[in-house]
């Protein structure tokens, strides 16, 4: 396996959206570089199913009940993770973001070509919450349920994602 640098971000909880107390958002960049629109491709190969493409939400919002990744087939942004406190990045194609259940994401600005691709492990479903009043502590219960993934989205069972999340 080729080694790509990973970056990690830990988020706190900013009081309207929770991350992920135990896991850290995964950034692995430009790893998809000269396969971008094989993204699907290789997190179905890998376990990480019910994907999509299409863009990124332009208001703050997490999945309580799933991790999730996303690679960017074309364009770039600006996405910001972790609430209004939380990290800006800078996202190109070819990169791709591991989002641990509960970590908050939303598209601060982007090109008019930017796209990405979606999948979750195992194929769970995914909710949609936006840190408003009456979601907890019923998602703080949701998000610390959420079993860890089984693979990498991207190298399957020899992926730096089970080195990170202690997968054993």
């Amino acid at each position: 396996m080729k080694t790509y640098e990973v970056k990690t971000y830990f988020l706190e909880d900013d009081g309207f959206i929770p991350n992920n107390p135990r896991l850290p958002v995964l950034f692995y960049e430009g790893v998809l570089s000269g396969k971008p629109q094989q993204a699907e491709e290789i997190f179905r190969s890998n376990n990480w199913l019910n994907s999509w493409q299409g863009g990124v939400y332009d208001f703050h919002h997490y999945h309580s009940n799933t991790h999730e990744a996303l690679g960017v087939v074309s364009g770039f942004a600006t996405v910001k993770i972790g609430g209004k406190s939380g990290e800006e990045l800078q996202v190109h194609t070819g990169d791709v973001l591991i989002l641990p259940a509960g970590t908050g994401h939303m598209n601060v600005d982007s090109s008019s070509d930017f796209q990405v691709a979606g999948a979750y492990p195992q194929g769970m479903e995914h909710n949609l919450m936006r840190g408003v009043d009456g979601e907890r502590p019923h998602v703080l219960e949701e998000i610390d349920s959420v079993p860890l993934p089984e693979t990498d989205p991207l190298f399957g069972t020899d992926g730096p994602l089970l080195q990170y999340w202690n997968v054993k």
